[in-house]
């Protein structure tokens, strides 16, 4: 599947889902409201992958970032698409897919005015394969421990995908004090 023919599920303010619309279509300077996810894959040894964005994607090039993000197709359930994605990005296979952040919901522009804005459930997975990753996706990976790539956030959240900045902020593992401070 290419860009050009990836569809994403467009939603409303309220999270409801009202329309599809080409991926190519969807990411620029006036970004509509749409479905995504992220996941942060954790190995057997409790190390967390994270990926630096192939240098040709079109939102963030070169960037660090979580395990891997997608879009869900239409009538793709979350989960589903979770593994299609590993699978293509990584070429791993995941266990244990858990949401952690279900309504995590985010709007970021780039240096080159692209614009992303996302509700993006988070989840955690584990996978015990080596990852393969495709080179229009990712450029580099590591396998990192937690409490490192948490203080590298907090020290140069600039190399970081705005993305996982805010996820930081709420996940326990990266130094975040969780749910409790969406309400504060």
């Amino acid at each position: 599947m290419t860009p050009d023919s990836e569809m994403v599920v467009l939603l409303d303010a309220e999270g409801a889902r009202i329309g599809i619309a080409p991926k190519s279509s969807v990411h620029g300077a006036d970004t509509r409201l749409h479905l995504a996810f992220s996941c942060h894959v954790f190995d057997r040894h409790g190390r967390l992958l994270v990926t630096r964005r192939a240098l040709t994607k079109t939102a963030w090039p070169g960037v660090w970032t979580n395990s891997f993000c997608g879009h869900p197709a239409p009538g793709e359930e979350l989960i589903a698409a979770v593994r299609r994605r590993a699978e293509h990005e990584l070429g791993i296979a995941l266990d244990g897919i858990d949401p952690v952040l279900p309504f995590f919901r985010y709007r970021a522009t780039d240096a080159a005015g692209i614009v992303e804005n996302e509700i993006c459930p988070v989840y955690l997975a584990v996978t015990s394969d080596t990852p393969r990753p495709h080179p229009d996706e990712v450029v580099e990976h590591r396998w990192v421990d937690p409490d490192d790539l948490a203080e590298s956030i907090r020290r140069a959240p600039w190399a970081f995908s705005p993305w996982l900045v805010l996820q930081a902020r709420l996940l326990p593992f990266l130094g975040g004090r969780g749910l409790e401070e969406l309400a504060s």
